[in-house]
């Protein structure tokens, strides 16, 4: 099954990266929120199976 990150702005959508994992779609997000939050002005991520479903979300102001 596959597993999207994806990354969002004030305005949307910015990026989406796909992982075969999980946990690799999860840590990923993790790791990387800080750095795409102050480089990319990231707001939000989620991981998404490929049905759709939301199996984690982050967010900050």
């Amino acid at each position: 099954m596959a597993y999207t990150v994806i990354w969002y702005d004030r305005q949307g959508v910015i990026d989406k990266v796909t992982f075969d994992a999980e946990k690799m779609a999860k840590d990923h997000a993790i790791s990387m929120f800080p750095a795409r939050k102050g480089d990319d002005g990231v707001l939000s991520v989620e991981v998404r199976r490929d049905n759709g479903a939301v199996v984690f979300s982050h967010a900050e102001n």
